[in-house]
């Protein structure tokens, strides 16, 4: 048995592996702690903070999560919330694209928003929140605006594209460039009291016939503006579905999509 099998067995508490074994383990192998990760679920064992998901997810599937890339298209009120859930779930590689710095406005909504961090520049605090609470996984930041020409390298080996973005121009421009990278994209949009959240699958041109004639319009939340609540809940639908795609489990939002009015609690599918 090789050593670092053997060490990571002896050390756990029957299929759970305790992060200190995870950290211990990284240390003696000269290994990440993401390559500790790997090596873990490779053995199908299960790291113990993920053991609250293992009624709903085996331990391949969490694997297969570990093994995916998503990039999240934007780091404000919805990134915020993408980011770290994906994180929490088990990620292996985040990347995150987004050219601002924090301003006193976001403060109200955005998860990564503080006093502290006035003028710093999202990505950046994206990364070191999500080196705080997951250290296993690489969060990759990028702090530039998505547009069609850069937009493929920022994609590159992406296996799902997550939108939190404000603009519609933005994303009929990630639309185009996902559909031109055959990448799955999962849409989410807020403005007040409201969101929706739909995907697009490769050739399906969703996004783009629902703002056709739109494509210099602002996004409904710079009419409505939005509270702290909004963004949390659609970001947590994006990232269910993120995760279905993610796993092949087909029960995605193909065809359809969800309308949410948090003001009346009232949610409405809606064909496509």
């Amino acid at each position: 048995m090789p050593p670092l099998e053997e060490f990571i067995r002896e050390h756990a508490e029957g299929d759970l592996v305790p992060w200190r074994c995870q950290v211990e383990a990284a240390e003696r192998f000269a290994l990440t702690l993401a390559e500790a990760e790997g090596a873990i679920l490779e053995l199908g064992l299960l790291p113990a903070r993920y053991q609250r998901n293992r009624d709903m997810l085996t331990t391949d599937q969490q694997l297969r999560l570990f093994r995916s890339r998503v990039a999240v298209i934007g780091c404000g009120g919805l990134g915020g919330y993408i980011i770290e859930e994906l994180a929490r779930l088990g990620i292996g590689e985040i990347i995150v694209i987004d050219p601002d710095v924090f301003v006193e406005h976001n403060l109200n909504r955005q998860l990564f928003s503080s006093p502290w961090s006035l003028g710093r520049a999202k990505v950046e605090t994206a990364a070191a929140r999500i080196a705080e609470i997951n250290p296993a996984v690489n969060l990759v930041p990028r702090l530039e605006r998505f547009t069609r020409d850069n937009g493929h390298g920022l994609l590159d080996n992406a296996n799902v594209a997550v939108d939190a973005l404000d603009s519609v121009s933005a994303r009929l421009e990630l639309a185009d460039v996902c559909d031109e990278r055959r990448i799955p994209l999962v849409h989410g949009a807020i403005g007040g009291w409201y969101g929706q959240i739909l995907t697009q699958f490769p050739g399906e041109r969703t996004l783009q016939r629902i703002y056709a004639g739109r494509a210099d319009g602002r996004g409904v939340e710079k009419q409505l503006g939005n509270p702290s609540f909004t963004p949390a809940v659609v970001a947590s639908l994006e990232v269910a579905e993120t995760c279905k795609i993610l796993l092949d489990l087909n029960k995605h939002l193909k065809g359809r999509k969800l309308a949410l009015n948090l003001l009346d609690m009232e949610i409405e599918e809606i064909a496509l």
